[in-house]
């Protein structure tokens, strides 16, 4: 059995460990941005191909209690690192994180970490220098109450980058967060979903791969297949079932809009590319079946109409730093809070934004507000509960 770490955003770790469980893996613990869980062999690939909402996934190789800088090097010396790393693998310790620790250099960390690795390497392999000529492998250190613990970078790439995403526009949101909004808002597949601000359309391209359950990775390669343990055939395997799960017999309406018409065709681009994914697929596995693309079109949200009766709107509308100045955000949620609040009247809606101000000038108080932080992002999600049905189509 491995430990296994999973990275989020920081309020998004309930989610993820949802999603952990729902894989079928044991929590251990969790801490603000990541969550520690047990796996088997399998956990490593499945997890990375399978998780929406997380950022990476690490294996951890070493724990264990560090009060000086010989106690470090000690006790990253004794992991087996001639099991987990080829013999030209360039080896990076790219973040350190200390949280009420005695040891508080982050760069003098790093570096005897890296000794440390790379001194055992030598001794095992009976080598002065390693050649670094291979695939980069990263290290990430925790340090928390004097315990350290050495994680294993199994993604690569982080795991928002699906593949799918061929022009994401300007501040475009991230396909993780918009998986996390989903999860908060609980939305299903029988309920509308339309995106009145759709930019690179994340959000209905998260939404359609979620309702015909379409693993997110499988447009990508992970860091775990350049690992001298990785079970290429076991991988062929996971994806298989994988591409079973997919399903094809569902109903799903899933809609947006934007004002501008560049947006629509990056929308509508990456939407193709991430539904012919999931098309590929389902052919490995000798099914030809259509997964069905989200509706695009062109409006300014002032002249929507809800294309159903009820649903959920969702979206990430632009802010100040994307608009401009302060006084045209200011505005813009103004005119969503009367214009979107009467045509969308039985609609539950989600609002994410890093714009202090926007429950004021929406002028609706929220039923809940979710603090997110992405990366250096420090956003709030709003949620509106305003549904009283069930859905009824009338028109679009």
């Amino acid at each position: 059995m491995n430990t296994l770490v999973a990275l989020c955003a920081v309020g998004a770790e309930k989610i993820l460990g949802n999603e952990i469980k729902h894989l079928g893996y044991k929590l251990i613990s969790n801490a603000p941005g990541r969550v520690t869980f047990a796996g088997d062999d399998d956990a490593m690939f499945r997890t990375n191909l399978c998780l929406r909402t997380a950022d990476r996934v690490y294996l951890q190789v070493a724990e264990f209690k560090a009060l000086n800088f010989d106690e470090l090097y000690d006790g990253a010396y004794s992991t087996e690192w001639q099991d987990l790393l080829k013999k030209d693998t360039k080896v990076v310790v790219d973040k350190v994180r200390i949280y009420k620790s005695k040891l508080n250099s982050e760069h003098s960390i790093q570096g005897i970490i890296h000794k440390a690795i790379y001194s055992k390497l030598g001794d095992k392999w009976h080598m002065t220098t390693l050649p670094e000529t291979g695939e980069q492998s990263d290290i990430r250190v925790y340090i928390d109450d004097n315990t350290v613990y050495i994680l294993l970078d199994l993604s690569g790439l982080p795991l928002h980058k699906r593949g799918y995403r061929v022009d994401g526009g300007i501040a475009p949101l991230r396909e993780t967060t918009a998986a996390v909004l989903l999860q908060q808002m609980m939305w299903r597949r029988k309920t509308p979903l339309h995106d009145p601000f759709c930019g690179s359309g994340t959000i209905a391209i998260e939404a359609t791969l979620y309702a015909f359950n379409v693993a997110p990775g499988f447009g990508r390669r992970f860091a775990l297949e350049n690992l001298p343990f990785y079970d290429e055939s076991r991988a062929k395997i996971i994806r298989a079932e994988e591409a079973a799960n997919i399903r094809t017999d569902v109903e799903v309406r899933i809609t947006g809009s934007d004002i501008d018409s560049r947006a629509i065709a990056r929308s509508t681009q990456n939407a193709e590319y991430a539904c012919v994914m999931a098309g590929r697929a389902l052919k490995s596995i000798g099914i030809s079946a259509h997964i069905p693309r989200p509706d695009f079109i062109q409006s300014d949200f002032a002249n929507l109409h809800a294309p159903y009766d009820s649903g959920l709107l969702l979206c990430n509308p632009p802010y100040g730093e994307r608009l401009g100045n302060e006084e045209e955000a200011a505005e813009l949620y103004k005119n969503m809070g009367s214009n979107l609040w009467s045509e969308f009247p039985n609609w539950d809606i989600g609002v994410i934004t890093s714009n202090a101000s926007f429950q004021t000038s929406f002028g609706h108080n929220a039923n809940h507000v979710k603090a997110l932080k992405a990366g250096n992002l420090d956003t709030s999600f709003y949620i509106y509960n305003r549904i009283k049905s069930e859905p009824k189509k009338t028109k679009f």
